[in-house]
């Protein structure tokens, strides 16, 4: 999960020249435990000033809702699906949830925000995920798999949430900093801001243009240092990755990620970054957190997540696109032809 601290120690770095309001001007934060980089194009200092303010009420909004293990909305609910009790919801909350379940579903449950005891078993629902630790024993592993929390034990009714599964236990680091990004988008559009990005610790959201170019960005290597590939985006798309780099623990010379696959209940090891173009940064992100459990079998989850731009790392160095990301994606350090692999729509779910 995220690390939801919300301190915002920020210092704004206006670039500006003698008032011309056509520079970018940037603003750096810090939250959700990362750095946030704000670039803004086509407004003067005081309206680039006055969006730190609607970006501290977007962001703070967002930790104070769903941080998974300090006292939140999401805690609360949790506590109280575990009492086996119902809990009143307001409709906002509602309203990701039921994003949540959709995306779950159309991952077939490799996108899984219920699996929450999960990844405390494993301990990344803690401030010191980062600590080295023995791996889960495998019967509390099975314990867990015998009875897999999906996002369909959550029932919804006249805004009272209940689940009568005691093993859900929901966390949103799928896609939480998707849907910050997207909230906090919609509060730039707002203050009539139309030409952004919203950079959250390397996945972001561009709206508009930097002039009369697209806003172009680096999609990072995995295993090097420096960027694997570049994209230029139009208009108003978003592009989210998961890898295998960011978040982990060692224990006895073994790398343990933080992205798990709950069929197994085990860290995925089919790919070591997946990135994701499209137009919704919350589906973005859940699709590559998705994509990077599928492994192999991701142009048949993509398929029925409605994803058609993906790039795939895999562990052995070939990269993978789907036909519509190569038209995008310029590969930067790859000296391999890139796989392209056909997104073929399927009806059949994957999941035994």
């Amino acid at each position: 999960m995220i690390l939801f601290r919300f301190f915002i120690l920020f210092t704004i770095l206006f670039l500006s020249a003698c008032g011309d309001d056509d520079r970018a001007r940037q603003a750096k934060f810090y939250a959700f435990g990362t750095e946030i980089d704000v670039s803004l194009y086509g407004v003067n200092n005081e309206t680039a000033a006055n969006t730190v303010e609607a970006l501290e009420q977007s962001f703070s909004h967002a930790n104070d809702t769903w941080h998974a293990w300090q006292p939140s909305t999401l805690t609360d609910i949790n506590n109280a699906i575990q009492n086996g009790e119902s809990i009143t919801i307001n409709s906002d909350v509602e309203a990701v949830i039921n994003q949540a379940q959709t995306l779950a579903t159309n991952s077939q449950h490799l996108f899984n925000p219920a699996a929450g005891k999960l990844f405390e078993l494993w301990g990344y629902h803690a401030d010191n995920w980062f600590e080295s630790r023995p791996p889960p024993n495998e019967e509390a592993i099975n314990n867990w798999l015998n009875l897999i929390p999906t996002m369909d034990d959550i029932s919804i009714n006249n805004g009272e949430l209940s689940s009568a599964n005691t093993k859900v236990k929901l966390g949103f680091g799928g896609f939480a900093k998707g849907y910050a990004v997207d909230t906090a988008i919609a509060a730039l559009q707002q203050q009539g801001i139309q030409n952004a990005i919203i950079n959250i610790g390397g996945d972001l959201r561009a709206i508009g243009s930097h002039g009369e170019r697209p806003w172009v960005i680096g999609i990072r290597h995995p295993r090097k240092k420096g960027m694997l590939a570049s994209i230029a985006l139009n208009n108003d798309e978003s592009v989210f990755s998961s890898g295998d780099y960011e978040r982990f623990f060692e224990y006895e010379g073994v790398r343990y990620p933080h992205i798990l696959d709950p069929r197994t209940g085990f860290p995925a090891k089919d790919a070591t970054s997946v990135t994701v173009l499209h137009t919704n940064a919350a589906e973005a992100d859940a699709a590559a957190t998705a994509l990077f459990v599928a492994g192999k079998d991701w142009p048949q989850v993509a398929a029925t997540m409605g994803i058609e731009h993906v790039m795939l790392a895999r562990p052995d160095g070939q990269i993978e696109l789907s036909p519509k990301m190569k038209e995008r994606v310029r590969l930067i350090d790859n000296n391999q032809t890139p796989i392209i692999r056909e997104i073929i729509k399927i009806t059949e779910p994957i999941l035994p």
